[in-house]
């Protein structure tokens, strides 16, 4: 049974009109917020939400409740999992009702006092005479007294047995299972902690559930730069972000979250004037820890050292979250500067440079497609084979299937740019004779390009640098994609290496992409309709030159005319880059006739293959 004080307790811990503003679009209105009803239909709001009085009300139909009515009424929740929910999120314990529960959390109320006290005495440390070198780093960094009160800076004494004597009436075996000591067997128990500048790590409500601790001797090589406490019944640092009491409701003004690296970072950044800052652990983002960041924000920011551990920490960050991402809810980098954290990047240049670097965060698909474009070269067809092999892995992790789908697209399209660019298609034209195609006399004598071969009429209207008939080969294309729409998948790599994209056609192109990714049966009647809601129409057989194409006709055999639009695509997509290279060839330097002749095979290969394939 819940306790009516229990239940205040919560309800006082909550911003109700953050719940609200989650799924009701709220609007700020003096001291409190106004909305149209989430509960009736209404055209001018009636509804309110005030904060201080922890309740939301209906002008209009009469709602009315506190946040955990709303999560019931709204949210449709039974009342103990809107408690269980609310209780997370305020990082309460809803109380136990059994007792081994009861126990275990009669336990850990315990173990608060001890960190509690534990705090005390590093804080009163840091102030006495073994202190002052503590207190001369603290100066170094250039944190104020009142950032050094707020933040809880202790100080650890180097000897071995210090917190127990200066905590000689806490039991033994409660500062061991607090992580304050180390029991080792045939040995005593000495200190975790020593010869550190000591920092407690809260939890949600503000409680010290454990510590870190700064080397201060840096001649001390053999032991790590900064220390955490041990998981214990208090604290799982994969379920912890530091500072998440104090950036949690700063968030809720800014909008933003912003999470570093680590502790000191943190620290950093609140002095600079930026609250809403948190660190994990020691350890890359855990699921857990992503959520607790999502209730907050929907789109975290990420700032990570520039350097290569902490680019590494930004994709490992990635990497966790990307089967857990969902509609509006993802995450943006900041790439710091090579070299600097937070700290050092304000410190050198102020705290406008670092609001500049957080406004410009990126989203997380440019940042995993820069970091796996620039992993390897790409000089063979194989490297970038393996590009396109780890850009598809990663968004096989996706669970959710649109969001999945989105990713695969949008990386393709960005794959297809960049290992296949674009080139503007160049008209052959011969060279004078005596003159190099860049002018001037060349030495030597050489050889003029012959002319092109004469086309057959049937594939005239492929002839190079005849830009109207390519769009009528691409209008071709698009109706015999949707008269074949179960191809449009395996073509849509290649279709989007090609010009139709930038062209008057990339809306019809779009609309076929996305039918193919609804993964549903489709037929040439309800790829129309697809048009028809987006105010598209298929080309007309004038628009197609009027060339009587296999693919285009009622009873064509589905094969033949399957192969013949594949045919199709293909010049359709390797032509202009055909035609581009030959330019190249014909208008280099040091003109290369066999490399030409090559290029004229291939043109004359890929025409002659269709135009066999339409008269079938």
């Amino acid at each position: 049974m819940l306790s009516p004080q229990w239940l205040d307790e919560l309800r006082s811990r909550i911003t109700l009109s953050s719940v609200i503003g989650r799924t009701t679009r709220l609007q700020k209105a003096g001291h409190e917020f106004k909305a149209c009803c989430p509960f009736h239909n209404e055209k001018s709001p009636s509804f309110t939400v005030n904060d201080a009085k922890g309740f939301y009300h209906c002008f209009g139909c009469g709602a009315h409740g506190d946040v955990i009515r709303w999560m019931t009424d709204q949210r449709g929740l039974a009342f103990m999992d809107a408690v269980k929910e609310l209780a997370a999120e305020a990082g309460m314990e809803v109380p136990a009702s059994d007792p081994r529960a009861a126990r275990q959390a009669e336990q850990r109320d315990s173990l608060h006092d001890v960190t509690k006290a534990a705090q005390d005495w590093f804080v009163a440390q840091l102030a006495g005479p073994e202190g002052a070198r503590a207190r001369d780093y603290l100066a170094t960094r250039g944190f104020d007294a009142h950032t050094i009160q707020r933040f809880g800076f202790g100080y650890a004494p180097e000897a071995r047995q210090a917190l127990k004597s200066g905590l000689s009436q806490i039991p033994e075996d409660k500062l061991i299972e607090a992580g304050l000591r180390i029991a080792v067997e045939e040995r005593e128990p000495y200190d975790r902690f020593r010869g550190r500048l000591m920092l407690p790590i809260e939890d949600p409500r503000g409680r010290v559930i454990g510590f870190g601790g700064r080397i201060l001797d840096k001649s001390k090589t053999d032991a790590p730069k900064y220390l955490n406490s041990p998981d214990t019944p208090l604290f799982d640092k994969g379920r912890t972000l530091y500072n998440l009491h104090r950036a949690g409701p700063a968030s809720r003004q800014t909008g933003r979250m912003i999470v570093v690296e680590g502790y000191m970072d943190v620290i950093a950044l609140a002095a600079a004037g930026f609250a809403e800052a948190v660190a994990p652990l020691g350890t890359a983002l855990t699921e857990h820890q992503l959520g607790l960041l999502w209730r907050m924000v929907e789109t975290p920011i990420l700032c990570f050292d520039g350097d290569a551990a902490g680019q590494r920490a930004a994709m490992r960050a990635i990497s966790r979250a990307l089967p857990l991402l969902k509609p509006a809810h993802s995450l943006r980098i900041v790439r710091l500067p090579p070299g600097l954290d937070p700290d050092d990047l304000i410190k050198q240049q102020g705290a406008p440079a670092m609001a500049a670097l957080l406004d410009g965060a990126r989203p997380l698909i440019d940042m995993l497609w820069e970091h796996e474009r620039d992993a390897l070269p790409l000089a063979t067809p194989e490297d970038k084979a393996g590009l396109k092999a780890r850009l598809l892995a990663h968004v096989e992790t996706i669970t959710d299937p649109d969001i999945r789908s989105l990713y695969r697209r949008e990386l393709l399209e960005r794959f297809s740019e960049h290992a296949f660019p674009r080139r503007e298609s160049a008209g052959w034209r011969p060279a004078a004779p005596g003159r190099s195609p860049r002018g001037g006399d060349r030495a030597g004598g050489w050889r003029i390009a012959a002319p092109p071969p004469p086309v057959d009429a049937t594939v005239r209207f492929v002839q190079r640098g005849a830009a109207s008939q390519r769009d009528a080969l691409a209008a071709a294309v698009l109706v015999g994609l949707a008269r074949f729409p179960d191809r449009i998948a395996a073509c849509a790599e290649a279709l989007l290496r090609s010009d139709l994209p930038g062209s008057r056609h990339g809306a019809l192109l779009d609309a076929l992409l996305d039918a193919a990714d609804l993964a549903q049966p489709l037929e040439f009647e309800a790829i129309g309709a697809i048009f028809a809601e987006r105010g598209l129409a298929l080309p007309s057989p004038a628009d197609c030159g009027n060339i009587p194409y296999p693919f285009l006709r009622d009873g064509a055999d589905r094969s033949r005319a399957g192969e013949c639009l594949d045919a199709a695509i293909g010049l359709l997509v390797e032509g202009p880059a055909l035609d581009a290279a030959l330019a190249r060839a014909t208008e280099a330097a040091d003109f290369d006739f066999d490399e030409q002749q090559r290029l004229r095979a291939r043109r004359t290969e890929l025409e002659n293959r269709l135009k066999e394939l339409m008269r079938a």
